[in-house]
């Protein structure tokens, strides 16, 4: 089964698009097909100018090109039958890169018209006004203008405003960009919320492969207006020979981990990945929690000896799976399995000489508690958390 066929379309969506947008000289040309669920965050990732806004602006109306469309089995665009729904009447709620909030207009009117959008639409289950003013922690901002918001609130309104007009799919194009680190630290787990207490299929474009790796569920790799890979995210950042798209130099991969236990003497947190112990500063997260852990090839290295006397807090036993050498480059990639979850590690090929790595080599791999910085953590519900 192909990548595209992993989700029926009539339970998700369907977009196929190809054509040219703008004239021969300054156009670009999109050839991309893809599916998602109707549930969790896809993620469509890739560099900057690979088509992921164009292809968003598609399933939202706002460019045309032929192309089928279907969301839950409901025909959007259908160039077979003449069938092209505008903008007006795709049930889709746009969070831009910038807020664009209306500036005459207070937070609680800027809400407001986005319930106004929503019209006679009482599908049971809609979030009311008060439920996305609480979702999103906005209820002192109410009065206020948009002028007198922070970058992170004013996105924060732009996302409810969105909301409040009850799509049936959340597109947000680089939501973040515009913000520094700090802002988008806070931001974050209110997205990162939203798939559970929505339950709404949010197709979300961004170039940050830390950040989609923090959100995401599923993801569809762009390049050059065409589609490379799709599929869960886990799996596709496992995959080695997708470096070149998703960055050598961040690559890294998603694994699952669970609370045990917090040291407050030491402000570390504890716990479990694969059956074995691993530590990381401390994280307000509650005790047999799960949480969702990024750790990128260059935090890891490897031995084929359990090491003694070293600072590395987390030594983990695993087996190399598969190696990848880049004979133009000094480095290797290797994938080497813990307890059924995956990890990477970014070595010279001199040192996978010298240790005489191959697929089914026994080894460790230790990973500094340090290099799980805020954005290498998220939980499973989104929850604001401290760490240090």
């Amino acid at each position: 089964m192909s990548d595209a066929a992993a989700v029926a379309p009539d339970n998700g969506i369907d977009a196929r698009f190809a054509g040219r947008l703008g004239d021969r000289r300054n156009g670009f040309s999109l050839d991309i097909d893809f599916t998602a669920p109707l549930q969790g965050i896809t993620a469509l990732f890739g560099p900057s100018g690979c088509g992921k806004t164009s292809l968003l602006r598609c399933i939202a109306g706002l460019n045309r090109l032929p192309g089928h469309l279907s969301v839950g089995g409901e025909a959007w665009q259908d160039e077979a039958r003449g069938l092209y729904l505008p903008p007006h009447r795709r049930a889709v709620g746009y969070v831009f890169q910038e807020a664009s909030l209306f500036p005459h207009l207070s937070v609680a009117k800027n809400l407001l018209y986005g319930a106004k959008r929503a019209g006679a639409d009482t599908r049971s289950g809609a979030p009311s006004f008060d439920d996305i003013v609480a979702l999103l922690g906005i209820d002192h901002l109410l009065e206020r203008a948009p002028e007198a918001l922070s970058g992170g609130e004013r996105q924060r309104v732009s996302l409810g405003r969105a909301l409040l007009s009850r799509p049936r799919v959340l597109l947000m194009d680089e939501p973040l960009s515009a913000l520094d680190r700090m802002t988008k630290e806070e931001i974050l787990p209110y997205f990162e919320a939203l798939p559970q207490a929505l339950g709404l299929p949010i197709l979300y474009v961004s170039h940050d492969i830390a950040e989609v790796s923090r959100l995401a569920d599923r993801m569809v790799l762009i390049a050059k207006g065409r589609k490379v890979a799709e599929g869960p995210l886990q799996e596709l950042l496992e995959r080695l020979d997708l470096s070149p798209e998703t960055g050598r130099f961040e690559a890294g991969v998603v694994v699952s981990a669970r609370v045990t236990g917090h040291d407050q003497d030491y402000r570390m947190t504890r716990l479990e990945l694969g059956g074995q112990p691993l530590s990381l500063p401390l994280a307000e997260i509650p005790v047999g929690e799960e949480v969702r852990l990024r750790i990128r090839a260059r935090d890891v290295a490897l031995a084929t000896q359990r090491p003694t006397g070293i600072s590395f807090r987390n030594v983990l036993s695993g087996t190399i799976q598969e190696i990848v050498e880049e004979p133009e480059t000094a480095f290797a990639e290797t994938l080497v399995e813990i307890g059924g979850q995956r990890l990477r590690a970014r070595l010279t090929r001199e040192a996978v000489a010298e240790l005489g790595l191959t697929p089914g080599t026994q080894v460790f791999a230790l990973i500094k508690s340090v290099a799980f910085d805020r954005r290498a953590l998220s939980t499973t519900h989104g929850q604001p958390r401290d760490g240090s």
